[in-house]
């Protein structure tokens, strides 16, 4: 593709790579590095002159009271120079709307709906579950794509991170149970669902997030969980927590990413892709 260059920032060159083979570039050179005082520097090997540049960066927060402003972030994506931004699964949607320049969110329903064609043989006899009441949306979308049920965990808490009560609504007696969330941190939450939903009478259960953060206790959490596989999006690098988890699985989502870079740079419609996972 001419005129484009894919650069990658420090926290995924591994996801920036796969982009970059999808559309048939090479990355450009970029070096980042810290130094002792822990300030960055970024030295770009290349010339940009005249061409589109796509930064591919993965960021989150990295301790469970470290704050981020969107609309900081916003700010700063902007008065940086940033014309565009795509994402996916924002927690929020609303947060496109603290952005003064276009923003895509982008969607891991339709590769999450292909995954669990493919890998799970019951999931016509399947139940959706939301682990709170915020997720109502998301689940009951992905139920209709399978024509199957929902249900959903409310959920009590005594402070941030830990759980008082869950009370599931919805029957999931004889049935697989899957879990979709778009994040989870400590998976306190998931996990608790997971054992609410094995006593309520579900067979089996699976988790399915779109950002698997795993701070904390996660891995020990879903080691010791009743669940079958814990599945996410390669949005946040899984290598080494797959190392030590045999329970996480991972669903490529680089050829969304890099076909809404296509659709960018050529001046054509993404919203394909809120319902298709590209060939």
């Amino acid at each position: 593709m001419p005129n484009i260059k894919i650069f990658s920032g420090s926290s995924h060159p591994d996801l920036s790579q796969k982009i970059a083979d999808r559309l048939g570039l090479e990355l450009a050179k970029v070096v980042t590095k810290k130094f002792s005082n822990q300030e960055t520097c970024v030295e770009i090997g290349e010339s940009v002159r005249g061409e589109d540049v796509y930064i591919v960066q993965s960021d989150k927060k990295d301790k469970s009271r470290a704050p981020i402003s969107a609309k900081l972030v916003a700010n700063m994506l902007s008065v940086s120079g940033a014309d565009h931004i795509i994402t996916m699964d924002l927690h929020a949607s609303q947060i496109q709307g603290f952005f003064d320049i276009p923003v895509d969110n982008l969607y891991a329903e339709p590769a999450v709906l292909k995954w669990i064609k493919e890998n799970i043989p019951e999931w016509k006899n399947c139940i959706i579950v939301s682990p709170d009441a915020g997720g109502a949306k998301r689940v009951t979308s992905i139920a209709d794509r399978l024509n199957v049920d929902f249900a959903l965990i409310h959920k009590e808490r005594k402070k941030a991170n830990e759980v008082d009560r869950m009370v599931l609504v919805g029957d999931v007696t004889g049935r697989v149970a899957i879990l979709v969330d778009d994040m989870a941190d400590t998976c306190g939450t998931i996990c608790h669902a997971a054992d609410k939903l094995i006593s309520a009478g579900a067979t089996k259960v699976y988790a399915i997030l779109t950002h698997g953060i795993f701070s904390g206790p996660a891995i020990t959490r879903i080691n010791n969980a009743c669940f079958e596989a814990v599945v996410v999006t390669n949005t946040i690098p899984q290598e080494e927590k797959m190392k030590h988890c045999p329970k996480i699985q991972v669903i490529d989502i680089s050829m969304i990413l890099a076909e809404a870079i296509r659709r960018t740079h050529n001046g054509e419609s993404v919203s394909y892709l809120f319902s298709h996972v590209p060939l």
